[in-house]
């Protein structure tokens, strides 16, 4: 039972947009109410990932993880949101429910931060759910810390606080 990490093609997009949707609703469930999580659907999730890659794949990243030939995790990165060109920005890390405690979430950001390196930014941000405590732990273990920053996102019909952290590459 090996993980491996692969690039992204456009024909795995869909199944990459099923995964987001059920790591979303695993990990927001404790705190989003259902009707917020109950759109979009595992399709209309695809979809949404279809199009943005197809604006973003000459400057962003996806790497998938599977378990035995089997889709179970994700993450995508790119350029920083605020501009900053000595920066990147880690979008993602996605893992399929039963995937979460397995190693497979730090494979991903491990590879994720040696993939910025390698685009020569000299530091890493991302933004994070201020209520999912277990994913803001996941960051902080891997070195990563709250900026002060915050913004405010709509999932469904919830308002969600998010939290911006950075750490040095």
């Amino acid at each position: 039972m090996t993980i491996t990490l692969r690039p992204a093609t456009v024909h795995d997009l869909m199944a990459v947009g099923a995964l987001h949707r059920r790591s979303r609703v695993a990990a927001y469930s404790s705190f989003l109410p259902a009707e917020a999580l109950a759109d979009p659907s595992a399709e209309a999730m695809g979809r949404y990932w279809v199009e943005r890659f197809g604006w973003e794949r000459d400057d962003h990243r996806m790497t998938l993880a599977e378990r035995d030939g089997r889709l179970v995790g994700f993450s995508y990165l790119g350029p920083d949101d605020e501009g900053d060109p000595a920066t990147g920005l880690l979008n993602a890390i996605h893992l399929d429910p039963d995937e979460r405690g397995r190693g497979t979430g730090r494979e991903l950001m491990v590879d994720a931060l040696a993939a910025m390196r390698a685009r020569s930014w000299r530091r890493a941000v991302l933004w994070v759910l201020r209520q999912n405590v277990h994913a803001r732990r996941f960051y902080e273990r891997g070195g990563w810390l709250p900026t002060g920053a915050e913004r405010a996102e709509t999932i469904g019909t919830a308002s969600t606080p998010q939290l911006r952290y950075a750490r040095p590459l």
